[in-house]
């Protein structure tokens, strides 16, 4: 995701966050100004981008094998296997999922997105985060949120400035979960290597450290091991090697 709004216009003249990240996972949708952005990259970024990735396959993996069957992944990027829906609904058949994002390169996959196991229910629509009420609009189409519904912000609120107020934005798609929801998190940072001066310059973002990203679950209820590095996020499942990570992670329980 990148607030450029809602049906941008591809453009292959400047670096997409989605396809930069799509590199650093070994996929194929980019663009040499992609590649470029992201050989320039410092390892860490690299090693970070696969660290968020396996955290979601973790986190989501535990919410549904405890029962949560509705899921709002918002900033979804383009598809890299196993996305989340396949992961959930492996484990919870009829569990439902809305993707949301507002690259146009995404909107090109959601055939991929849409391919849901018999029982259960896909959905995919081009928006903003930063038009929360038009996402959960849309959301309520498929969504129960009388419900525990997932909400997914993973590597999305680094990408927005404290001018655009991403708290402020987080709070009210909370706030819109029923309680026993849940909050799914992941959020870039230089607390454990140096700037990467290249692509926060390239790419408009801001990285923050671990006081700033507790910010985002104000009123919530962490999941143990907390707000942890990516790799260090873990439930009911063997430890992960405890690797350095670009990338704070934590699961949240909206309180009963």
């Amino acid at each position: 995701m990148t607030p450029q709004g809602p049906h941008s216009r591809l453009d292959t003249g400047h670096p997409h966050p989605a396809r930069v990240y799509d590199y650093l996972l070994g996929g194929k949708d980019h663009y040499p100004v992609d590649r470029e952005t992201a050989q320039r990259l410092p390892p860490e970024v690299a090693q970070g981008a696969r660290h968020n990735r396996a955290f979601m396959q973790r986190a989501v993996t535990w919410l549904a094998s405890h029962g949560i069957d509705q899921y709002l992944d918002i900033g979804s990027g383009i598809p890299t296997e196993p996305n989340l829906h396949r992961i959930v609904q492996h484990i919870v058949p009829t569990a439902r999922v809305v993707y949301t994002d507002n690259d146009p390169i995404v909107l090109r996959h959601a055939e991929s997105l849409l391919v849901s196991r018999p029982g259960g229910t896909t959905d995919y629509f081009e928006a903003d985060v930063r038009e929360p009420a038009t996402i959960l609009d849309r959301a309520r189409d498929v969504l129960d949120f009388t419900r525990p519904v997932a909400l997914s912000l993973i590597a999305l609120m680094h990408f927005l400035t404290d001018d655009q107020d991403p708290y402020g934005l987080t709070a009210t798609l909370v706030g819109a979960l029923p309680p026993g929801s849940y909050l799914v998190f992941s959020h870039g940072t230089f607390d454990f290597h140096g700037p990467a001066d290249d692509y926060t310059s390239r790419i408009h973002s801001q990285m923050r450290g671990a006081d700033e990203v507790m910010r985002f679950f104000t009123g919530l209820e962490l999941v143990a091991p907390g707000l942890v590095p990516a790799p260090r996020w873990y439930r009911d499942t063997p430890a992960p090697e405890q690797e350095v990570s670009g990338i704070y992670a934590a699961v949240a329980r909206v309180p009963r």
